[in-house]
Parts: structure tokens; sequence; C-alpha cells
């Protein structure tokens, strides 16, 4: 924190430093990108269409288990160095349903990973990466809450990695190479399970609006705090407040506290109210979080387009935190109207069944309906 330009100005009444608009500060004024304004593309397939939809070949050579009900699975008994393209097209498929899925004591290396992401499509690269095919993940041991008086960006906040984009990116992967023995853990958020948990009215209101996305406010603070440049300069997205998923075909919130500014559609005061719940509504969501504690060796590979998620602060020692991330271009965010949300789903699956059984002569009990046991009221002539 003490590379940052408010440092150096500070205040003969309070003795805190005075905060300076961007434009003020000469290390931001200054600074001129390297690289264009993006386009948009368009990405490959995703791999996850090409999937069995059980994930059998995957789940033949490795075991899955749920950690929470409605996101991450732990994948266990298996290398990812080792697995064939058909069974990396499960795993995308598992990652698109479950939001992140975790794996403990791989044997990848960087270029290893590098190869391997390379499968789930085009490798992004972060306005501040400096190697195209990956990015060196540390983590945030300083007080966050501090450092938000003077520094734009919350850089602990949820967020969707690089979700400015034109096209954000779909799966991102992270692979730890260096990690404390307590804190620096990540936590992920359904934004399944958010849409989910909004009131009908509310679900309504949001799938009307288009969030603005911004990078403004890290390209700042990047430029501020980091001292490197982003390649990029900084722009401005407006995507559906509320996006399908391509793979899944659910309904997804897509706002996050990382780089959505506001709503389009809405006056100033009506937008910030509606962020500011937003922002809550994400932070009060521990029945949609699952909290990853990482270990050298560990993997975790998530899905940008269904899931927030942000690295736990601690007080650990500076320097003992290291990861590399590995990320493939998505599409452009769209809603479909007539996509459905993963409740709306799950009971109407729920109904088509319980029809189903109907014809084929089953209770809801999975008994018979012709008198048999279960059926007591006509066994008994009431």
């Amino acid at each position: 924190m003490a590379t940052l330009e408010a440092h150096k100005h500070i205040s003969p009444d309070s003795g805190y430093p005075t905060v300076l608009h961007p434009n003020f500060n000469p290390k931001i004024r200054n600074w001129t990108p390297t690289d264009p304004i993006r386009s948009e593309i368009t990405p490959p397939k995703d791999r996850a269409h090409f999937a069995d939809p059980a994930k059998s070949r995957l789940l033949s050579v490795a075991t899955a288990t749920d950690l929470t009900e409605g996101i991450g699975t732990l994948l266990s008994g298996v290398q990812l160095s080792q697995l064939t393209p058909d069974q990396l097209d499960d795993l995308a498929l598992l990652v698109a349903e479950r939001g992140v899925v975790f794996l403990r004591g791989q044997d990848l290396d960087t270029a290893g990973q590098v190869k391997l992401f390379s499968h789930f499509g085009i490798l992004d690269k972060h306005p501040a990466q400096k190697n195209s095919a990956h990015v060196t993940i540390k983590g945030s041991s300083s007080d966050w809450r501090q450092d938000a008086a003077y520094t734009p960006w919350p850089q602990a906040g949820w967020h969707a990695d690089t979700s400015f984009e034109v096209n954000p990116p779909s799966y991102s992967l992270l692979r730890m190479e260096a990690h404390p023995d307590v804190g620096g853990d990540t936590a992920w958020v359904s934004q399944y399970g958010l849409f989910d948990a909004l009131s009908p009215a509310y679900q309504q209101l949001f799938e009307g609006l288009h969030a603005v996305h911004t990078s403004r406010l890290q390209y700042d603070t990047i430029l501020d705090l980091w001292g490197v440049g982003p390649n990029r300069p900084p722009i401005d997205t407006h995507h559906p407040a509320v996006r399908t998923h391509p793979v899944t075909g659910l309904k997804a919130l897509n706002v996050n506290e990382g780089f959505t500014t506001g709503f389009a559609e809405l006056k100033r005061v009506e937008s910030d109210k509606l962020l500011d719940f937003a922002n809550w509504h994400i932070h009060a969501a521990d029945d949609q979080l699952v909290r990853w504690k990482w270990e050298v060796g560990s993997v975790a590979m998530w899905d940008n387009r269904c899931t927030v998620h942000r690295v736990i602060p601690g007080r650990y020692e500076a320097g003992t935190r290291r990861g590399v991330r590995t990320t493939v271009f998505g599409e452009k965010p769209f809603l479909d109207p007539n996509s459905e949300s993963r409740d709306e789903r799950e009971k109407r699956l729920k109904k088509e069944k319980e029809g189903e059984d109907t014809r084929n002569g089953v209770n809801a009990n999975g008994n018979g309906t012709d008198g048999g046991p279960g059926d007591a009221n006509k066994v008994n002539g009431s």
C-alpha cells in the first residue's frame, strides 16, 4: 500500500492520505496501453457440448463427491494430465453444471497445464498479464477494508474473471504452486443459485436490465498499486444482468462486486440502490457457497458464466501464496427468454417424472396404484 500515490499526499488535519482522483495521479494519467481494445469474436464450440450427458467416460476413472448441494465437486482418483480428450469434455460439462471442480495432488507443471487447458478453447490474456498463456496469481494479505479507502477497485470483492470483456472468459483453471498452511482459501458462489434465491418480482426486474461492467476501476488500481501497466485501455460493456448458460441452458445472475458499477436502464439512485442489494445478495449467499482450502498441487477449474469467486484475505506472509491460472474465451453473454432457472428445471423434471410414473401405474411412493401395498385406503374400501 505504501506505493500508492495517495500515500504521498497526507492530510495535515487527519494524518491520513488525501485521496486523489485518478486523473491527477501521474502513474495513471501518463500510461499508454500497448494493445488495442478487443473486438467481439466467436469462440470455438464449448467442449461441454461434446460430453457424454452422464459423464461416464470421466466417472469411469474418477470419483466425484459433491461438496454442497448447489456448487462444488471434488474429483478424486485421477490425474488431469492423464485424461483423454473425451474425458476432458466430460469434465467441462461437470464444471458447467456444478460451477467449480476441485482436485488434489496433481502432477501438472505450467507447460502441461497450458497444453491441457488449450483443449477447452482459445487461451485468454488478462489486461495485466505478461505471458499470453498464463498468469501468476498471488494472495491478499493486506487489510482490504483499509485498502478500499485509497483504491477504486474492490480487490477482495466477489467477481467473475474479467467480466467486463466483450467476450468474458468461460473456464478458468488455477493450480497452486506455493501456499501457506493456513489462510488463502478461495470461495465460489453459484450464480444459478443467486438467481434462484431472488423473489419472482426481482427475477423479472433483473431480467429486464443490462449490467454495466467496467475495467476502469481495476485499470487504475493496477497502475497505482501493482506498478505494472494494463495492456489494453479501460472499457465499459453492457451485458445482460441475467444470462443464459450456453451449455446447461440455465439462467444465472450476471452481476458481480468486482466489475459491475450499475444498470444501464436505471436512473442513478435506482441503480446504486439495486447494486447495493446485488452485492449484499452475493455476500449473504452462504447457502450457495463452497470454500476451498488449498494445498500445493491442488487444482480448481471453474465456470465464470455461472459463478463468482474471491480469495479470502488473510494474515499469512506475503509471497507465500502463488498459483498459475489459465483461462479461455467464452461467448458474448446473452439471455434466452425461453431459458429456465435451475429451480424451475428441477420442478419441471420432477413433475414430468411423476406424470410418467402415473402413466406407468406407479404412485408417488413408488408403489402400484392397483390396490397393492401402499394403497391402503383402496384396500380397506374407504
